[in-house]
């Protein structure tokens, strides 16, 4: 035996020879008995060991030919793959467990499909855009549950010419697609570098390795390939960016989702940044602070329906927000001037556009800018929101019904 796919058979033949004898177990059991055997105490300890004993070379990366090629497929229902990126899978779908087994008996590539509708139980070939990933699986462990989690490597975009679950397992039918020539594009390139880490800041992600790649690279298509697989985007924006071949045009296309200075701002949320304004002006306050905004907000109606979801009492978070206001910021009152807003203020202002994106709004409104309140996770305004139920899980599931 070298490795857990042949323990999984054992397992298998266990299972079906018990059967015979009116006796039945579940495939966990199996395992845990399997392992049992070997002197082991369970399932994990089994699957580690084997991992680690195993000497097996890497498998060669095979070339597509510009013939039509068949792989093992997977179905993906909320991810948009890229070429050079590495992504762990969490699969259960017996046809795409299938799927699986047969890559890694086979080459060790399988092609990645992404799903039109997460909610299609079984996909055909119309239920799955027409661009894929071949990929390269790294690694299987099976899970507690009995499904798995799987990790690969993208390789290369193919074009779909058929998909469907042959033998209990789904496979693919693809062909290579030319992605055109590379032009210098330096410009463009420093462009994105910079409005990147922008983007970066804003949600919070963590990319050391992608400022040397910029560094070290200066081809267009692998750049913003690697950029798209780091924003965070609806699924049918993000595989706009997958499908877009040339690799120029999604070059262009990523310089113009990053840079949302021109993003147009409802008319609901630019009266609501108005009126924090005054808020702090009426109170002559030298600052314009998130709590001045929070105010403001419950009065936007795209903001105030989304707190009203969460079941939050508006009159009593408004009485909070100015007594607050009234009584903890005499500091900053003075004698003449317009208030300046806080380098909170501004933060919560520029995450705003970002996050509208994120969620396919077409402009910015309270309801983003109410999200990008809780990465302000020392402000006063956000310890109000929490006192009164209203926290980023809830907003995001009232947003996902279509609140606000």
């Amino acid at each position: 035996m070298r490795d857990f796919r042949d323990a999984k058979a054992m397992a298998q033949t266990l299972r079906e020879s018990l059967t015979t004898k009116a006796v039945t177990i579940s495939h966990s059991e199996s395992l845990e008995l399997v392992s049992k055997m070997f002197g082991l105490a369970d399932w994990n300890t089994l699957s580690a060991l084997l991992h680690a004993e195993r000497r097996e070379p890497a498998a060669p990366v095979a070339q597509l030919k510009t013939a039509t090629a068949l792989y093992p497929a997977v179905p993906l229902r909320d991810l948009v793959p890229f070429p050079n990126a590495t992504y762990p899978l969490f699969v259960g779908r017996e046809s795409t467990v299938q799927a699986l087994n047969q890559a890694f008996d086979g080459g060790r590539e399988v092609v990645l499909a992404i799903q039109r509708e997460a909610a299609v139980d079984d996909p055909r070939l119309s239920d799955v855009y027409e661009i894929g990933i071949l990929s390269q699986l790294l690694e299987l462990v099976p899970l507690e549950d009995g499904t798995f989690r799987v990790l690969t490597r993208g390789l290369r975009r193919v074009a779909l010419r058929s998909f469907a679950a042959e033998a209990l397992a789904y496979q693919a039918a693809v062909v290579e697609v030319s992605e055109g020539a590379v032009r210098d594009a330096r410009e463009m390139i420093r462009r994105i570098y910079q409005h990147f880490q922008d983007y970066t800041a804003a949600h919070g992600i963590l990319v050391p390795d992608l400022w040397l790649f910029f560094d070290s690279t200066r081809d267009a298509g692998q750049i913003a390939d690697n950029v798209a697989a780091r924003m965070k985007l609806p699924i049918k924006d993000k595989y706009e960016l997958l499908a877009t071949l040339d690799p120029m045009k999604r070059l262009e296309r990523i310089d113009a989702l990053l840079d949302l200075s021109q993003r147009p701002v409802s008319a609901n949320y630019a009266a609501t940044k108005r009126l924090a304004l005054e808020h702090a002006d009426r109170r002559r306050h030298q600052y314009t602070t998130l709590e001045h905004l929070l105010l403001a907000m419950t009065e936007d109606a795209n903001a105030s329906a989304v707190m009203c979801a969460c079941d939050a009492d508006l009159d009593k978070l408004r009485q909070g927000l100015v007594q607050y206001l009234d009584n903890e910021l005499k500091h900053i009152v003075i004698d003449a001037g317009r208030p300046e807003p806080t380098a909170a203020f501004k933060r919560v202002d520029q995450r705003a556009p970002f996050l509208a994106q994120e969620v396919g709004y077409p402009e910015v409104t309270g309801v983003n800018a109410l999200v990008a309140l809780f990465a302000e996770t020392r402000s006063p305004a956000a310890r109000l929101l929490a006192e009164h139920g209203v926290s980023r899980g809830r907003v995001d599931k009232a947003i996902a019904r279509g609140v606000g």
